[in-house]
């Protein structure tokens, strides 16, 4: 189950800019549709080759990711104590842990189906949330819903809610503890600690 919720709580995969932007539902659902394509078709991502699996991610998910707001919203008020260098390097290992799950979890895609809901949003809107669900066989569907907001360069991802709990909120409880134990510099060790462990594993 937390393979599934990693998956699709991650895979926040939407299209490039464009010069009429899509509405935010209906990249989800073109770019959703594709990437699962790949995943079905290709034996060496569901195998777990790294390349394969880090080639998808660089093509399809980096490029269209907030991963600073991400950060600075799962650090929260403490995102103000660090440093502009130590505000890099918690951007730069948060989002080397979110891609890695995101990466270990496509491997775990089997036949889930994704249902879209309406989307309730005006056309001036600048965040907007894509609500939709998984649906997989044998189980109860899950709830995920998108934050995004519109950028110059398209809309971003800067937090998902899986059955009704925030990611960035998930993370924040922890990373709090983690600064209240070490300070900036100690919750960086653990996330980098963290991601070596991650890196190991997908060696092995």
């Amino acid at each position: 189950m937390k393979k599934i919720l990693s998956l699709f709580g991650l895979l926040f995969i939407f299209g490039g800019a464009q010069a009429a932007m899509p509405a935010p539902d209906e990249l989800v659902r073109a770019v959703t549709g594709e990437v699962l394509e790949i995943v079905r078709a290709d034996d060496a991502i569901r195998n777990g080759d790294p390349a394969r699996i880090a080639a998808l991610v660089d093509e399809k998910v980096l490029p269209h990711f907030n991963f600073r707001r991400m950060t600075m919203l799962a650090v929260g008020r403490d995102w103000r104590q660090a440093s502009p260098a130590q505000q890099d390097r918690l951007v730069e290992a948060f989002r080397t842990l979110l891609v890695r799950t995101y990466s270990n979890a496509l491997t775990q895609y089997r036949d889930q189906t994704i249902a879209f809901r309406p989307l309730r949003a005006a056309a001036t809107d600048t965040t907007v949330q894509v609500r939709t669900e998984v649906q997989q066989p044998g189980a109860q569907p899950i709830g995920i819903d998108y934050m995004l907001e519109r950028s110059d360069n398209g809309w971003k991802v800067f937090d998902v809610v899986v059955a009704g709990v925030s990611l960035v909120t998930n993370y924040r409880g922890t990373f709090a503890q983690e600064i209240r134990s070490g300070g900036i510099d100690g919750l960086i060790r653990s996330l980098e600690a963290r991601n070596a462990e991650l890196a190991s594993g997908a060696a092995s």
